[in-house]
């Protein structure tokens, strides 16, 4: 179960975020710097215990209309191999040590977690206490049968969202690995009530803040009913 540690994080995470998100192709900003501010989210468990899964929305309130965006975020102790392009940061954690932060659609142990969650082989858990799910996080999936571990993970970046192909099969027969292909569209502009997954094969619903204090809730990540 995910625990949380109630310590210190130099530089915090809204500090990183803040130098990261403008690059983002999806990021609504243009050239202005984002004032973000925590506005919900979600975790989930590494099966392995080594990596930390979060599911963090951020509000970003620069601009004349605030703008909510969705950042799985993958903690690790050591760098991942072959991501330091999808790095958005270090940091060091009062208890546990230097963390590499990164963006999570390119890590395979948030996407595993992620795609458990949509076959509704993994709890979600609630974003600050340690060891309490969280009900309010509605998953489901309607597709054809995954065959196999997955085997490889590709992110592409959009305007509005990130798409994941993941690849599974056993190795063992060509065609049914080759069937094993599924996308996962992340989506990174949440609009608040837009909840409506309508035709797609699977989908994770999840809320947040406005600024306000108004509670919101949006599809987070969508199997669509026929990849890109």
């Amino acid at each position: 179960m995910a625990v949380i540690h109630k310590t210190t994080l130099t530089p915090g995470k809204l500090e990183l975020l803040t130098a990261w998100l403008p690059a983002r192709s999806w990021y609504e900003g243009g050239e202005r710097r984002p004032e973000l501010a925590r506005a919900g989210g979600f975790r989930l468990d590494d099966p392995q215990g080594e990596v930390g899964i979060e599911f963090m929305v951020v509000t970003d309130e620069s601009g004349d209309e605030p703008v909510s965006y969705l950042v799985p975020l993958s903690y690790r102790g050591a760098p991942l191999d072959g991501a330091d392009h999808a790095l958005i940061g270090t940091t060091e954690h009062g208890v546990l040590g230097s963390r590499w932060v990164y963006d999570g659609a390119h890590d395979p142990v948030l996407v595993a977690q992620l795609l458990a969650l949509l076959l509704g082989e993994a709890e979600p858990q609630a974003q600050s206490v340690s060891d309490t799910p969280d009900p309010s996080v509605v998953s489901g999936f309607t597709g054809p049968a995954i065959n196999g571990p997955i085997t490889s993970t590709t992110a592409t970046d959009g305007p509005r969202c990130t798409d994941i192909v993941v690849r599974a099969g056993s190795g063992e027969d060509p065609q049914r690995d080759q069937d094993g292909r599924l996308v996962i569209r992340v989506n990174r502009v949440l609009r608040p009530g837009e909840e409506d997954a309508t035709g797609a094969q699977g989908h994770v619903t999840a809320g947040w803040r406005l600024p306000d204090g108004t509670e919101t809730r949006a599809v987070f990540a969508v199997v669509p009913d026929a990849a890109p």
